[in-house]
C-alpha cells in the first residue's frame, strides 16, 4: 500500500474543473490526488520578436509555472527575479508538450500564455500542469475557433 492508501497499480483520482477563473480565455483547476494546479490561458494578438525577426509563420505557445509559497509542507519563498532550475525546466516541458499538440501555423499570429500555479503539491505537479494546461488551452482555442475564424485543425492536426 502507498501512503495515501492506493494499491501499487492504482492511479490517483483526477478531477478537472473547467472555467475555474472568470477572466482568462481558458481556465481549469486540475486535482490529481492531493495535488491541485490552477491553469489559466491568455491569448495575445502578437508573436515573440524572434519569430518576427526570422519571419516564422504562425503563432507561439509558452508557459509559466510557479509553486505558491505554502503549496508544500513548509513554505517555499516566491521566486521573484529569476526562476530556479526546477521551475525553469517545468516551464519548458509544459510549453514544449503543448506546442507538440497544436499546429502553430494554423494558430496564426498570436501567442497563448499558459500559467500553471501549484496551489497544493503532493507529487505529479508536472503532469498535472501539462494535462491541465492542455485542457485550458483547448477551452481557450475552442472559443477562438468559433469567434475568430481559426481552423478547427489547430488542435491535434499534425502527426506527432
Amino acid at each position: 500500500m502507498r501512503a495515501d492508501g492506493r494499491k501499487p497499480d492504482e492511479l490517483r483520482i483526477v478531477t478537472i474543473t473547467p472555467d475555474f477563473v472568470l477572466y482568462p480565455e481558458g481556465s481549469v483547476l486540475i486535482a490529481t490526488g492531493e495535488t491541485k494546479v490552477l491553469c489559466n490561458v491568455s491569448i495575445e494578438e502578437t508573436i515573440p520578436n524572434w519569430m518576427l525577426a526570422q519571419e516564422i509563420p504562425g503563432g507561439w505557445i509558452t508557459s509559466e509555472y510557479s509553486m505558491l509559497p505554502r503549496s508544500t509542507h513548509s513554505r517555499t519563498p516566491r521566486e521573484k527575479s529569476r526562476s530556479g532550475g526546477r521551475t525553469h525546466e517545468i516551464q519548458r516541458i509544459v510549453g514544449r508538450s503543448l506546442r507538440a499538440a497544436i499546429d502553430l501555423e494554423k494558430l496564426g499570429p498570436r501567442t497563448c500564455i499558459v500559467d500553471c500555479d501549484v496551489l497544493q503539491a503532493d507529487g505529479g505537479t508536472r503532469t498535472a500542469a501539462i494535462t491541465g494546461g492542455y485542457v485550458a488551452l483547448v477551452i481557450a482555442l475552442s472559443d477562438y475557433i468559433q469567434r475568430e475564424n481559426i481552423s478547427k485543425q489547430v488542435i491535434n492536426s499534425r502527426k506527432i
